[in-house]
């Protein structure tokens, strides 16, 4: 049960630095056409995903519920884009390949393809 509010406490942190970094960034780079809030949360969000995997991997200084609250919490609640970009990049540095261009063709295509469905489907009602 500790899992579960570790990774609550992580979700909302997580969710309100998303919200104040993409405000930030959008309302500094003031260009409305191009959502550079987004991309730089996702940016920054591998960036921490990367540097701490590294960390975890090569210091194994977090405990379980330290890793739940950063890893699915935090970095969950910031950005599942770190996620993606951290999983292709493991399978790829383990030598996986193709499950690793068949996970980021899948993510964009069919993420793309779903999103063009809901909007699509949300005309019909």
């Amino acid at each position: 049960m500790i899992k579960v509010f570790m990774i609550g406490i992580g979700g909302a942190t997580g969710c309100i630095c998303r919200y104040w970094v993409s405000s930030l960034s959008q309302r500094l780079f003031d260009n409305p056409f191009f959502p550079y809030g987004t991309l730089t949360v996702n940016v920054l969000g591998c960036l921490l995903i990367g540097f701490l995997g590294g960390i975890s991997e090569t210091r194994q200084i977090f405990t379980p519920e330290v890793r739940v609250l950063i890893f699915i919490g935090f970095l969950g609640g910031f950005t599942t884009f770190s996620t993606f970009g951290y999983e292709i990049f493991m399978a790829a540095r383990d030598g996986q390949f193709i499950p690793a261009l068949v996970n980021l063709l899948f993510h964009l295509v069919l993420g793309f393809g779903a999103v063009w469905l809901g909007f699509t489907l949300s005309k019909l009602f």
